[in-house]
């Protein structure tokens, strides 16, 4: 999974790679030829007391020392960039899938697992090609060429290397086992402190509301702890790789001055051989390091790229049309045929046979218990997800083949929890109309009934919203979401219970302003409250799913029962009359 998304990843940076490896292999060169120079400088130089010999041999090192600082500094700056390209594109890729995804495949993943992919997930990817450029790309060019040129020095002696490198290799498989399931539980476990972490900021007026402040931290401290043990446990691992490496290295060191001792006192090698060839020991044991090092890092981004793939590779439940539909007559007529909604694996459907006709000029609304389906019809018309059975109909052609851009200007929503976004009052009204002017927006702020409190706000229009609304009141927020709506002139109006923080006076004076304000357009009401929708053209009552009565008000209190009990737990029967 790791190598597929990286090879598709790096396809766009062939070129820089190709550098890198070549300023890589350059380096690797220079940084293997030292050595030699070294026991050549210590055999002709220094123990033949040839000072000449020594200065000639030594500026030539300094050369390819300059050589290698110079290879080694253009490989990592291509590295970084390249990698950090990378990190870019998967980030941008996930964003765009994940904008692309239905209310369904958005709760399938969470909010909070989402974001870990799109910033944590991505990064481990982005240092391991990071780590992959600068260090892995040298590691096996050094090892190879160490041993290579640790042969040419003195062959019985690299009989070390035989015993080293096998042994080092096993140690580090046996490891690296363990570490994968570790690494993929972390990163189950970092999305569940994200996720209470997340829960508890949201929900903060709620904890202390209800004085469960002493329940969420033993929450988080649980959600913390676990991450911990595994982290530790990981750690544990991790913290045997370097002993074990630096203990070999050293085992292997005294072998190799023990052995090489007996073959210089028999003539068989010179004192520079040794030297050169006790270099070369460490190289190839640093490129056996650096190996272990992306060994470290391996298994966390194999966990991450499968995190990462299982998000690319989710399609959408709600699939863009092939051949959309461009134009439409524009009158707003909105219809449900047999209309039908289950969610995937559940037992019953949340919708069933559903049967609704909504026209331009009129009001329908849609009352029904809690769990009835009711946001979850609405849902349906703007394709928050498609619906399994039956078809959506806008101006006679399912919603389905209508090109994505030209619903969402016919059809806007306000939705039961309507939500703003950090910037300006005008940049949150502007949101369905970049091109509105500041007279539109004033008068959609005076239907909404927010036109007092936004000129009270310091800046007016440019008045600060923070990131969800979270500076204004519930009521100010959903009048500020009606507003953003108005400003988009749509044809088609859906409110999802987007009145039920108003109070009574407010949202009279508010559906007043509406019933003018959307004269000619179709408007869909799904209100708990009977005083919002008692006026409305045409009721539609569900139950459990699917609709038991419609008609109007007096039509339904005499003929339906269930219509008739909402009514009645809100209103007397001389208020309902």
């Amino acid at each position: 999974m790791l190598i597929r998304l990286l090879r598709t990843y790096l396809r766009p940076y062939k070129k820089p790679i190709t550098l890198l490896v070549l300023l890589q292999f350059l380096q690797t060169c220079a940084t293997l030829y030292l050595p030699t120079l070294n026991a050549d400088i210590i055999d002709s130089g220094v123990v033949q007391g040839d000072t000449g010999y020594i200065l000639s041999f030594g500026a030539v090192m300094i050369g390819i020392s300059l050589v290698q600082v110079v290879c080694n500094v253009g490989a990592v700056y291509y590295g970084a960039k390249t990698a950090s390209a990378i990190g870019r594109d998967l980030r941008a890729d996930i964003f765009d899938q994940v904008q692309s995804f239905s209310a369904r495949e958005v709760g399938q993943f969470g909010a909070p697992s989402l974001i870990t992919r799109t910033t944590n997930d991505v990064q481990q990817i982005q240092m391991l090609a990071l780590m992959t450029f600068t260090l892995m790309v040298s590691a096996p060019i050094m090892c190879v060429g160490g041993i290579v040129l640790a042969l040419g020095l003195d062959v019985p002696l690299s009989g070390v290397l035989v015993a080293v490198v096998p042994v080092m290799g096993i140690c580090l498989t046996l490891i690296v086992r363990a570490l994968r399931p570790l690494f993929r539980s972390m990163q189950v476990k970092l999305d569940t402190v994200n996720r209470v972490l997340r829960e508890q900021i949201t929900g903060n007026r709620v904890i202390r509301a209800f004085v469960r402040d002493e329940y969420e931290q033993q929450r988080f401290r649980k959600a913390n702890a676990d991450l911990t043990d595994t982290a530790l446990a990981s750690g544990n691992l991790l913290a045997l790789m370097f002993p074990m490496v630096m203990t070999v290295v050293n085992l292997s060191s005294i072998a190799v001055v023990w052995f090489g001792a007996h073959r210089i006192d028999g003539g068989e090698m010179q004192i520079g051989d040794l030297t050169a060839f006790l270099a070369y020991l460490m190289q190839i044991v640093m490129s056996v390091m650096m190996a272990t090092f992306m060994f470290m890092m391996v298994p966390r981004a194999e966990v991450c790229a499968e995190r990462i793939e299982e998000v690319l590779g989710t399609s959408s439940s709600v699939v863009p049309p092939k051949a959309p539909v461009l134009e439409l007559r524009r009158h707003g007529h909105l219809e449900l045929r047999g209309a039908g909604f289950r969610y995937p694996g559940a037992e019953e459907p949340v919708l069933k046979s559903i049967d609704l006709v909504a026209r331009p000029g009129e009001t329908t609304a849609v009352i029904g218990s809690t769990g009835s389906g009711k946001s979850t019809l609405l849902g349906l018309v703007p394709r928050l997800f498609d619906a399994t059975d039956g078809e959506v109909l806008v101006d006679g052609v399912d919603v389905a083949t209508i090109d994505p851009v030209l619903l969402a200007k016919t059809v806007s929503m306000v939705p039961q929890r309507p939500y703003l976004f950090a910037g300006t009052v005008a940049t949150n009204l502007r949101y369905g109309n970049p091109d509105a002017t500041d007279e539109e927006l004033w008068h959609a702020l005076e239907v909404a009934q927010a036109k007092d409190f936004v000129e009270r706000l310091e800046g007016g229009l440019d008045a600060p919203i923070a990131q969800g609304g979270t500076n204004v009141s519930g009521g100010q927020r959903q009048r500020l979401a009606i507003a953003r709506t108005l400003v988009q002139r749509p044809e088609i109006y859906l409110f999802d219970d987007s009145f039920s923080a108003l109070d009574y006076a407010t949202d009279a004076a508010l559906r007043a302003a509406l019933a003018q304000e959307t004269a000619e357009a179709t408007v869909v009401i799904v209100a708990q409250r009977v005083s919002t929708i008692r006026d409305a053209d045409r009721i539609v009552v569900l139950d459990e799913g699917r609709v038991v009565g419609t008609g109007r008000h007096q039509e339904l209190m005499a003929d339906n029962e269930t219509y008739r009990e909402i009514v009645l737990s809100q209103l007397t029967e001389a208020e309902a009359a």
